[in-house]
């Protein structure tokens, strides 16, 4: 726990996951309000009492919650605050927390359809079967106030909202012009460089969308914004972002241009890509290994320097 200046202090939560420990953040102001909600487990519950009461205050004290995104580790526990009538967030947040069966059947739908698309062999099928595990750790609820790029954090005008889409279609990030602070999520990380992650489209008809085409755009967004200090949604905070965000393109570019080297020597599918850029991981954490090689291949095919093919249903990427 950590009080960072007179209207926000930095939780911090143990998680069952890869990443480590997630931060929330108590805001104070007109309302005082909650900024992601953890993940579900009882180590994640009674870290955040204890430090509520070094805080001096109680979840019952707790009056709305705001959420960065939808990942599990963000919304988990979001059913443990009594006077929170509202949760705030991007309307993409609503069928996680509502549990939405049409949606989850359509996410489903569009993972089976892309990983055969992506020439993942059927072999791998039982990785869709696994989409909605993180579900057990994410509460259930209702967005009650969406909002969205431009608008002014209800209950505390001091703060506007950034879209910054890219690691989640529902990520926002909240930026305080008068000091030039920055609540962050998974945006902005110093540690480490967010997965750009795969999701559907919202509806069937538009195409789907580029998370790391979206995720670079927001990066040079946060570059011009004025940012002093990031409170990001795990690791430490850093003031250093004029610098680091630069690195972290360039280390991606990189990493593009390793794909692009392998489409020159001939002619693959994403999985057979997907197989030489991650071949310790590929197997066990196939859903992500195939998202960061598909947001590689698209930067290189943005960049006008590879090309795609649809053949008997599959699709192949060449060097142009």
């Amino acid at each position: 726990m950590k009080v960072l200046d007179k209207t926000i202090s930095q939780l911090t939560i143990p998680t069952p996951f890869a990443v480590g420990d997630t931060h929330v953040y108590l805001l104070k102001g007109e309302t005082l309000s909650l900024v992601d909600a953890g993940v579900k487990t009882k180590e994640a519950w009674d870290a955040l009492k204890m430090q509520f009461k070094e805080l001096g205050y109680a979840p019952g004290d707790i009056e709305q919650i705001i959420l960065t995104h939808h990942h599990p580790d963000h919304i988990g526990l979001i059913e443990q605050f009594p006077r929170a009538e509202n949760i705030v967030a991007h309307k993409n947040v609503n069928p996680w927390l509502t549990r939405d069966e049409a949606f989850f059947s359509y996410y489903e739908e569009f993972f089976k359809d892309f990983f055969n698309k992506c020439g993942v062999p059927s072999k791998y099928s039982a990785v869709l079967n696994k989409l909605r595990a993180p579900l057990n750790y994410a509460g259930q609820g209702q967005v009650t106030k969406v909002i969205d790029e431009g608008d002014i954090l209800p209950g505390h005008e001091d703060w506007q909202v950034i879209e910054t889409k890219g690691h989640a279609q529902s990520h926002l990030s909240f930026f305080r012009d008068s000091d030039g602070a920055f609540i962050g999520g998974d945006h902005l990380l110093h540690h480490i460089t967010p997965n750009p992650l795969l999701e559907p489209p919202q509806q069937v008809t538009q195409d789907r969308p580029r998370p790391m085409l979206q995720y670079r755009t927001n990066l040079n967004k946060c570059l011009s914004l004025g940012i002093k200090t990031v409170f990001p949604g795990h690791g430490d905070v850093f003031s250093d972002i004029d610098a680091l965000l630069p690195v972290q393109m360039e280390k991606q570019e990189k990493r593009a241009n390793n794909v692009y080297k392998l489409l020159v020597e001939k002619t693959q599918t994403p999985f057979e890509l997907c197989k030489q850029i991650f071949p310790k991981q590929y197997e066990k954490q196939l859903d992500l290994t195939i998202s960061e090689t598909i947001g590689q291949l698209d930067y290189l095919e943005d960049q006008g320097v590879v090309g795609k093919m649809l053949k008997d249903g599959v699709y192949y990427y060449y060097a142009e």
